[in-house]
């Protein structure tokens, strides 16, 4: 295979130079810290009475307290299927807002036929990749977990870190996976001691020290090269006169 010589010598013809920037170790220490503990939204992904991925969605609120979060948890009760209701539906709005009010979430769903819930998918389905010139949901730090009746699997979580990835989030290595969700909850729906339990306090660890890590340089982390060409002017103007609505300038 033939190779330019090194070092590359025959530079970058396509690279817009207004708009590339070499990342730096100064850009990340330059944010100011927040003052303000950090802020988990958890969702959950079942509406019957006793629910196992709410009383693990309780743990993960419980633990996140512990560890100096604020949380809030969002009740999909009322919640309109998508496209079912325009957005202005109180209940997306609700959603909505604690997204952009979140630093980090939790999601967790039942496994259902060998996949995540429709209630679970309705909720991420209902958060917009932008609304105007806001992402609710890129750059946040996104915890995945499950429920199972059944013997363990990773089905629902592996599928909700596809979806983390889509919102453009930044999903945690670690991940929760409760099988047989019926003997590892009291009558109280508290969970049970052991190595299941244990793992959910190092999801939640985890959780907080990667948001810790990136809640007050996220913005810089998802600046994105093809992005910013995107909010420049002149090529604002011309994906306006591709469409029709304005003259090309000369």
């Amino acid at each position: 295979m033939d190779k330019p010589p090194l070092p590359f010598t025959d530079g970058l013809p396509h690279l817009s130079a207004a708009h590339f920037e070499v990342p730096t170790v100064e850009r990340l220490h330059q944010a100011t810290p927040f003052t303000h503990p950090p802020r988990f939204l958890i969702l959950y992904g079942s509406l019957r009475e006793r629910s196992f991925s709410r009383f693990l969605a309780y743990e993960a609120a419980r633990l996140l307290e512990a560890m100096g979060g604020e949380v809030r948890i969002f009740h999909a009760h009322g919640l309109p299927l998508p496209d079912d209701a325009t957005a202005d539906h109180p209940k997306v709005q609700e959603l909505r807002q604690l997204s952009l009010w979140s630093e980090g979430q939790v999601w967790v769903s039942p496994e259902r036929h060998g996949n995540l819930t429709g209630v679970m998918k309705s909720q991420i389905d209902w958060l917009p990749l932008s609304e105007g010139s806001v992402r609710p949901t890129q750059g946040r730090t996104l915890a995945v977990m499950q429920v199972s009746g059944g013997s363990q699997s990773f089905n629902a979580v592996n599928a909700l870190r596809v979806l983390g990835r889509w919102m453009r989030m930044i999903t945690i290595p670690n991940q929760s996976s409760v099988p047989m969700a019926y003997k590892e909850f009291d009558e109280a729906g508290r969970m049970k001691p052991g190595p299941l339990y244990e793992r959910v306090v190092d999801v939640c660890e985890e959780l907080m020290k990667f948001t810790l890590l990136t809640r007050e340089r996220a913005d810089y982390l998802v600046d994105r090269y093809s992005e910013r060409k995107e909010r420049a002017p002149t090529r604002l103007e011309a994906v306006a006169a591709d469409i029709g609505f304005v003259k090309r300038s000369t």
